[in-house]
């Protein structure tokens, strides 16, 4: 049903706002939303007084008593308020019991009544007053939880800047120790790659030159080097650095600047007065008995990375055991020289006879070997030629074979011929060198008669050019090796010499290649001997000799040594 109210004075809103809350606590509506209804009634109907008028506030129930209804209430303005566009207040609140109440909507003027209605009022205020202690308190509640929600999130937060500050303490360190591979491992390529570098040559100029090219500009801006019996530096008038003469005087490596190094193994000094402004690093270069010098060095920038000292230090560490190495080697190559030239002696002038011979050292090693030619006269005028073989290389083959040649030539004197010759000379090697052998070809020429009388000692047959171009192969059995555990008695052989005649006596170094052995190689000696005419050989044999060498070595780096002796019998005639 509608209910009606007019609404003039302020006692009129009272009983109005009276009468709607006993009507909504009768419809069920709950005490808070009936508060809510009462109080925004209260506030509007205030506004109305204020505006004058005569306002009518009505209330109306939809709904059937099976389902929920809804309590409209609505104020509606006076005719002034009306035209002044005064809009239409409504309110709509849901009731949850729809049975029409018994109230006519009435309230008396009694002050009983008047006072029992506030005092409801007051209790609805109050359950709203402890509804809203209720929220007051989940608030409370839900805000303690929220704070401590916002300490844990505050917490998993900083856990989270902890870890984030882990691990890009752990990236950093991952990759400060990759850098610091890399150095090394750059620095150790680079002491391998120069190791090899200084090792490769056997010639100490040659390593001290090298030494500025690998470090410049990489790890020093400048390299001196002060070898102490150096020619150059003998006479060089610029002073060394103090450093420098102090690691000398000590042995130990020293850094000159005006701030201190902290380079391991190193000791600081005061700048060097030739040069104030450069630090210069001063390292010895070190051998078994002495320094051989010392390497100064001045950093490519301010200042050097104490690994890269280490391994400069370590450098010329190897820098000197390669000059010194060097510097033995040339010793020996120079002893192994000049002892080659005091045993190779000049050839004899023989009438009717030309001589012209050879020697080439291996390519590779001392230069010196066991090699040998020898000729030299008799006391019956008869010339003995020789070319023998000692095994093995450097200054104790070099050393055998001059005893074997002084050996020979004493056991000559007796007239011998050269199979008694080598006979001896087996024997003689047996009893000075057991662990020693050699091979020999002895051939002898008489100016009164027209035979070649020679022998051979487990040495590459002689090659003999008649004078009409045919050459052949003296390869009569020969006897064994000189100085092997045997008994042997070593045969003489013979051959007609006609003017004109050439014989080849030579070393396996000139005929024997790897892949190939000795036969070939000797071949091309008899064919390359062939070619030759008579009159070519006897009007220079020097020049034949240098012609026949040359198509036979050509072809490759000698792994032995070489020895070539040629005799030509002078007065042929024809080709």
């Amino acid at each position: 049903m509608m209910r009606t109210w007019q609404i003039t004075t302020v006692t009129d809103a009272a009983r109005a706002r009276i009468a709607l809350a006993r009507l909504a606590a009768a419809y069920g509506v709950p005490t808070v939303e009936r508060t809510r209804l009462a109080a925004a009634l209260s506030a509007h109907l205030r506004q109305c007084l204020t505006k004058g008028g005569t306002w009518r506030l009505t209330t109306h129930l939809a709904g059937s008593p099976a389902e929920e209804g809804l309590l409209h209430v609505a104020v509606t303005p006076s005719p002034e308020a009306c035209a002044a566009g005064e809009p239409l207040w409504e309110v709509t609140v849901p009731c949850p019991e729809t049975a029409e109440a018994a109230e006519d909507g009435t309230v008396a003027d009694d002050p009983a009544a008047l006072s029992e209605a506030l005092l409801g009022a007051d209790e609805d205020t109050a359950v709203v007053l402890d509804k809203l202690t209720e929220q007051e308190d989940l608030v409370a509640f839900h805000r303690e939880e929220l704070h401590q929600t916002n300490q844990g999130v505050l917490a998993l937060h900083a856990e989270l800047d902890a870890a984030g500050r882990a691990q890009r303490e752990a990236f950093a360190a991952e990759r400060s120790a990759r850098n610091e591979a890399e150095s090394a491992r750059r620095r150790l390529t680079f002491l391998a790659d120069a190791s090899a570098v200084l090792t490769a040559s056997l010639n100490h100029e040659e390593i001290v030159r090298r030494l500025p090219d690998l470090l410049v500009p990489e790890y020093a801006s400048s390299v001196d080097v002060w070898l102490f019996d150096h020619e150059e530096d003998k006479h060089r008038s610029a002073p060394h650095p103090a450093a420098a003469v102090v690691a000398a005087r000590t042995g130990r490596p020293q850094y000159a600047a005006d701030h201190p190094g902290n380079l391991p193994g190193v000791e600081d000094q005061p700048p060097s007065a030739l040069d104030p402004g450069r630090p210069l690093l001063c390292v010895p270069l070190p051998t078994r008995r002495a320094p051989l010098g010392v390497l100064t060095l001045s950093p490519p920038g301010g200042r050097w990375d104490p690994d890269d000292a280490v391994m400069l230090i370590e450098l010329t560490r190897r820098a000197s055991i390669a000059i010194d190495n060097a510097r033995r080697f040339e010793h020996n190559r120079d002893i192994a020289e000049t002892l080659q030239r005091a045993l190779l002696t000049d050839l004899p002038a023989t009438p009717g006879l030309s001589l012209a011979a050879r020697y080439l050292p291996a390519t590779h090693g001392l230069n010196i070997g066991g090699d040998w030619y020898d000729a030299f006269p008799q006391r019956d005028g008869g010339l003995i030629t020789v070319i023998g073989d000692v095994t093995g290389h450097g200054l104790h083959a070099a050393v055998m074979m001059s005893q074997l040649r002084t050996a020979l030539r004493a056991y000559a004197v007796d007239g011998d011929s050269p199979g008694r010759l080598l006979t001896r000379l087996h024997r003689f090697l047996h009893h000075l060198q057991p662990d020693l052998y050699a091979t020999a070809v002895i051939a002898r020429f008489h100016p009164d008669e027209p035979t070649l009388t020679w022998a051979a000692a487990g040495h590459p047959p002689p090659v003999l050019r008649l004078p009409d171009g045919t050459v052949r192969t003296l390869d009569a059995k020969p006897g064994a090796m000189l100085g092997i555990p045997l008994t042997q008695e070593i045969a003489d052989h013979t051959e007609q010499l006609a003017p004109g005649s050439t014989l080849a006596l030579y070393t396996d170094g000139l005929v024997e290649r790897r892949a190939q052995g000795i036969d070939p190689g000797i071949e091309r000696l008899a064919s390359a001997l062939g070619g030759f005419r008579s009159a070519e050989l006897d009007a220079d044999l020097e020049g034949s000799a240098d012609r026949l060498l040359h198509p036979l070595l050509s072809d490759s780096e000698r792994d032995d040594d070489v020895c070539l002796l040629l005799c030509h019998v002078q007065g042929g005639v024809g080709s």
